[in-house]
C-alpha cells in the first residue's frame, strides 16, 4: 500500500515552508553605498569563499573529509593546501577603521605643520591630495578594489594631506581664516560626537534603515553635490556665486542641511558593514568598510569646519 497520505503530506508541506523561510530569512538587502556594495560574489549566493563548502567535500559521505585538507592526485598535480579564510566581525572593522583614521590623522598633522612653515605648499596639497583622493575612492568603488590595504592606507595618506593644508587654510589669517588650531579642535570633537550620537541611534533602532530611507538620504546627497557645484560655476561669473558659502544666513543654513545629511548617511555605512558581517563577507572587507566611514567623515569634518569658521566671521 502507498506511503503517500495525510501525514507524509503534511511533512513535505513543513519541509518545504521551512526552506523557504530560510531561503528568505538569508537574503541580505543591497546597498547603495558602491563601497560596500562591489564586494565579488560567487556563482550560488553568498560572498567569494563562503557558502559553498569544503572542495569535494562529496567525495567523503556525510563526514565530510576529516583532515579539512582538499584531495589531490598525486600522480598529475602537486598538493595544494585550501587556502584558510573566515568571515567578518564587528572587530575587523573596529581595528581597520581605527588604522586607517591613525594614518590620516598623522598625514594630516604633518601636513598641518609643513603648511604652518612654508604657506605656498597648502594649494598643492589641498588641490593634490584632494584630487588624488577622490581617485583613490573611485578606483576603489568601481573597480572592486575597496578591500585593498595599500588603496585605503594610500587613500588615507593622501586625504590626510588634503585636510592638514584645508585646516590650516581654514584657520589662518593669510588664506582669510579665522579661529586658529582651537578651531580644528572643535571640529574634530562635533565629528565624533556626531558619529558617536548616530552610532547609538542606529543600534537603539531610533530610525530603522530602509529602501526608502536609503533613497531619501541618496537624493539629498545628490542635491546638495548639484548645489555646490552650481555655487561653484555661478561664482566664475558672480562674486560669492549662489551665496551657499559666503558666510551669510543662506550659508549657515546650506551647511546645517549638509551637516545633517552626512549624519544620516553614517546609518547607511552601518547598516551595510552589518549586513556584511551577517552575511559572512570575507574579513579582507573590514577595509571596504573603514574606506566607506573614513570618507563619511571626513565629509562631516570638512562641513562642520566651514560652519564653525562662519560664526568666527561674525
Amino acid at each position: 500500500m502507498s506511503d503517500v497520505g495525510p501525514s507524509s503530506w503534511i511533512s513535505s508541506e513543513g519541509s518545504t515552508d521551512s526552506s523557504k523561510r530560510h531561503q528568505k530569512g538569508t537574503q541580505v538587502r543591497t546597498t547603495s553605498n558602491p563601497v560596500f556594495r562591489n564586494l565579488p560574489r560567487q556563482q550560488g549566493g553568498g560572498y567569494a569563499n563562503f557558502g559553498t563548502g569544503m572542495p569535494n567535500a562529496g567525495q567523503f559521505g556525510q563526514y565530510g573529509n576529516p583532515y579539512g585538507q582538499q584531495q589531490y592526485d598525486q600522480y598529475t598535480q602537486p598538493y595544494q593546501p585550501v587556502p584558510a579564510t573566515r568571515a567578518m566581525t564587528i572587530d575587523d572593522v573596529v581595528i581597520k577603521t581605527g588604522i586607517t583614521l591613525g594614518v590620516l590623522a598623522l598625514s594630516a598633522i604633518i601636513s598641518y605643520t609643513l603648511t604652518h612653515a612654508n604657506t605656498a605648499l597648502a594649494p598643492l596639497f589641498v588641490v593634490g591630495g584632494g584630487l588624488i583622493g577622490l581617485v583613490l575612492v573611485l578606483v576603489a568603488s568601481f573597480a572592486n578594489k575597496q578591500n585593498s590595504p595599500a588603496i585605503v592606507l594610500s587613500y588615507a595618506v593622501f586625504e590626510g594631506l588634503f585636510l592638514g593644508a584645508l585646516s590650516f587654510m581654514f584657520t589662518n589669517i593669510k588664506f582669510g581664516g579665522v579661529g586658529g588650531s582651537a578651531l580644528i579642535v572643535q571640529a574634530v570633537l562635533g565629528t565624533f560626537g556626531v558619529f558617536a550620537g548616530m552610532l547609538v541611534v542606529y543600534k537603539t533602532g531610533a530610525v530603522r534603515v530602509t529602501p526608502r530611507f536609503t533613497r531619501i538620504i541618496v537624493g539629498a546627497m545628490i542635491g546638495v553635490l548639484v548645489l555646490a557645484l552650481g555655487n561653484l560655476i555661478a561664482g566664475f561669473f558672480i562674486s560669492g556665486g549662489l551665496g551657499l558659502r559666503d558666510g551669510g544666513p543662506l550659508a549657515i543654513i546650506f551647511s546645517l542641511v549638509v551637516i545633517g545629511i552626512a549624519a544620516f548617511s553614517f546609518l547607511l555605512d552601518f547598516d551595510a558593514a552589518d549586513q556584511l558581517i551577517r552575511a559572512q563577507a570575507p574579513e579582507k572587507a573590514a577595509w571596504g568598510v573603514a574606506l566607506g566611514l573614513t570618507v563619511t567623515l571626513v565629509w562631516l569634518y570638512v562641513e562642520i569646519l566651514r560652519l564653525l569658521s562662519y560664526f568666527q566671521n561674525d
